[in-house]
């Protein structure tokens, strides 16, 4: 997805502040009260000396400006000012710096990023936000299989359209509909290209991101709980990519229903097998999945799937109700395996990405229900991070959002 092509901004965001407020806060707040306004960075840029107030006054004005850019969320308690943070560039020109929620809030607007302009005189600082928008580009093969090959199309939007909702534009919601008929087409071919290639070229095509997180986890022999989807060409990102890491060999297993037709699964499966992989069934394995987290093994869990009940329970997945598997938060509390959250995707050039990000905190709670719901929500979260960042690569054709599993409306939102 090129998003190097960079429209006019479309919304804006403002804000002033008084620098004698900063002064005021710097004399009267204990130094950790102050790294929960200002990120280290940004205390460290603007020093020790005279302008040291008016430079945070500054950097306070742009995080509310970024913050202002989202009027209907910063209403409603989800994002606030201490999301944004501001650091200098290589050019000493100021940026804005998102965390995670900031970032996954970009992600829901498909804003590409924030442009900020900052200023001062000797009694107040002021600050502009610039809301960019993304761009996607879809290529020729996803624009022709749109039109002319359908598949679940329908399903596709409206998934799409129910994610972004109406602060994204109709043409961008086709743009990304397009490019993701493309990655299917892609997907496609790359099935029956790989397994033709040597295990060192398929290596040579996967990059693995922070190992480090995955390797603390396998090292504290609790076993490991992987949190993941359908996100870009899994298959290969991780049969190429969990190669470099020899230690694993035999202790991955991946949780998964059989697919259709009946030979496309064996056909995965041998697969996997040859790779090392372990297949565990999606239904009656319980037991199984214990054993193997209790000898220190790796379970790969997809998690983006729709879950009827007495699978599934009501969570929130992307501001709706729907039906969630509760399995892996039941497991997770039972047995303390960290979960790790982990995607693949494509690059431009043709190259996989396998990323492990750091593990989800799970929620301790004396009712045990609640317990396993306000897990379940974290969980979901973390896969709507992973969704957003290369949403094109996201299996959308399918029904994720079916009547929810109790029949009712009713959705649980984190706390």
């Amino acid at each position: 997805m090129d998003r190097s092509w960079e429209p006019a901004p479309t919304r804006c965001g403002i804000d002033s502040i008084e620098i004698a407020r900063i002064e005021r806060m710097l004399a009267e707040l204990p130094p950790g009260d102050l790294t929960k306004i200002f990120s280290a960075q940004e205390l460290a840029d603007s020093g020790d000396g005279a302008g040291r107030a008016a430079s945070l006054a500054a950097r306070y004005a742009a995080k509310e400006a970024c913050a202002k850019l989202f009027p209907r969320e910063l209403a409603l308690g989800q994002i606030e000012p201490a999301d944004f943070s501001v650091r200098r560039d290589a050019y000493g020109a100021p940026e804005v710096v998102c965390g995670a929620k900031a970032q996954a809030m970009l992600g829901r607007h498909r804003l590409a990023g924030i442009a900020v302009s900052l200023t001062h005189d000797r009694a107040s600082a002021s600050a502009v936000a610039l809301a960019l928008p993304a761009h996607t580009v879809a290529p020729l093969a996803g624009r022709v299989l749109f039109r002319l090959l359908p598949f679940r199309r329908g399903i596709v939007l409206d998934n799409l359209r129910r994610v972004f909702g109406p602060a994204v534009p109709p043409a961008e919601i086709d743009r990304l509909a397009q490019a993701h008929y493309a990655h299917l087409w892609r997907l496609g071919v790359e099935f029956f290209k790989f397994r033709w290639l040597s295990a060192a070229r398929k290596r040579s095509l996967v990059r693995v991101e922070n190992l480090e997180a995955f390797v603390r986890a396998f090292e504290a022999n609790k076993g490991v709980l992987i949190l993941t989807g359908h996100f870009g060409n899994w298959e290969v990102a991780t049969v190429a990519g969990i190669q470099s890491y020899p230690q694993v060999h035999g202790r991955f297993h991946f949780v998964r229903r059989p697919i259709k037709p009946r030979w496309l699964d064996d056909l995965v499966t041998r697969r996997f097998a040859r790779a090392g992989f372990g297949v565990v069934g999606k239904r009656g394995s319980l037991d199984r999945i214990v054993a193997l987290l209790e000898a220190g093994d790796v379970i790969v869990f997809p998690f983006d799937q729709h879950a009827h009940r007495p699978d599934g329970i009501d969570v929130e997945f992307f501001g709706h109700p729907t039906g969630t598997f509760k399995s892996l938060a039941i497991i997770a509390l039972a047995t303390g395996s960290p979960v790790l959250p982990a995607a693949s995707w494509r690059e431009a050039d043709g190259r996989h990405v396998l990323r492990f990000e750091d593990p989800v905190l799970l929620v301790d709670d004396p009712d045990t229900n609640e317990a396993i719901r306000r897990t379940t929500r974290a969980f979901n979260a973390a896969l709507e991070r992973l969704v957003l960042r290369h949403p094109e690569q996201w299996y959308w054709v399918h029904r994720r959002w079916k009547p929810s599993a109790s029949g009712t409306a009713a959705a649980v939102s984190a706390s």
